[in-house]
């Protein structure tokens, strides 16, 4: 990641310093303060440029990528492969995939919102309804799934909670800032009335695989993940709650080639008989449109 300072970030946007300050102050710039200095990482910045490109009437905005992106999930990758749809994947976590998404990067965005205030809502909805860009959207189901606390064989530390984990001091592997795992995480701790503060952190995973590959190397003693990732690992499963996990496209997206491909796979047997396989996932969703404008 390249990282800009305010008069190298000035200079690229073409600003004057004092104007930038203000887009920081009114917190409408992407932006990081470290060490009390403001940093500008340069790939956000042509995010933020793409987002508010304003366009001819009569000229809409170029083709995404063919790439699913957003949060990571095993059933999700294997469905993509397997469909013939010829649509890649990007895992980078749902706020990220998001971003990119609204950016015009992507073709799809895979969530699983969650509200880290602690009510059992459903974010995924509420995200297309109340976020900006994302008028022209349509929220497709892809599946429920398991998730809960990935941990050795035989569980040696006995870990049945998260609050078992918080008085253990067991070493808990996270997810990315904005990943969905992450808000899963802090909501639960929420309605368990604990803090985040509380945890002995371990490793920083940038998706589910990486957590059980950490529990496994003896990294962490624990971390959240889908059912799926721990089955796919041979470790132990804890399970905590059920989540949706859905996919965002746009609606002149939708009727094209590909993602018809992949959402007429998703309808079909085959889906249905890996799920099984992998475990963890309720599939009575896929497929179906949860929200449209």
């Amino acid at each position: 990641m390249q990282l800009l300072t305010l008069t190298e970030a000035a200079d690229y946007l073409r600003l004057k310093e004092r104007k930038l300050y203000e887009l920081v102050a009114e917190a409408a710039i992407p932006c990081t303060k470290v060490t009390g200095r403001w940093l500008f990482p340069r790939g956000e910045l042509d995010h933020w440029l793409s987002a508010s490109l304003q366009r001819p009437d009569g000229l809409g905005p170029a083709a995404p990528m063919p790439i699913v992106g957003g949060s990571h999930d095993p059933l999700l990758d294997w469905a993509l492969r397997e469909s013939g749809s010829g649509l890649a994947t990007l895992p980078e976590g749902s706020e990220a995939g998001l971003r990119r998404f609204i950016a015009g990067e992507l073709v799809a965005a895979a969530i699983h919102l969650h509200a880290v205030s602690g009510e059992e809502v459903d974010a995924n909805v509420i995200a297309m309804g109340t976020r900006r860009n994302l008028h022209d959207a349509v929220l497709i189901g892809f599946a429920r799934r398991e998730q809960g606390l990935v941990v050795p064989v035989g569980n040696p530390l006995g870990l049945a909670s998260l609050a078992e984990v918080v008085a253990s001091g067991a070493r808990m592997a996270l997810r990315s800032a904005g990943a969905g795992a992450q808000q899963l995480l802090e909501a639960l701790l929420r309605r368990a009335g604990l803090e985040m503060e509380r945890l002995t952190v371990g490793p920083a995973c940038p998706t589910g695989p990486d957590i059980a590959q950490a529990v496994r190397a003896g990294r962490a003693d624990c971390g959240l993940a889908t059912r799926a990732v721990a089955n796919a690992a041979g470790l132990d499963f804890v399970p905590l709650a059920w989540e949706r996990f859905d996919l965002v496209m746009r609606q002149r997206d939708y009727f094209r080639p590909p993602l018809q491909a992949f959402l007429a796979f998703l309808r079909g047997a085959a889906l249905a008989t890996r799920g099984v396989e992998l475990g963890g996932y309720d599939l009575a969703c896929a497929g179906e449109v949860r929200f449209a404008p």
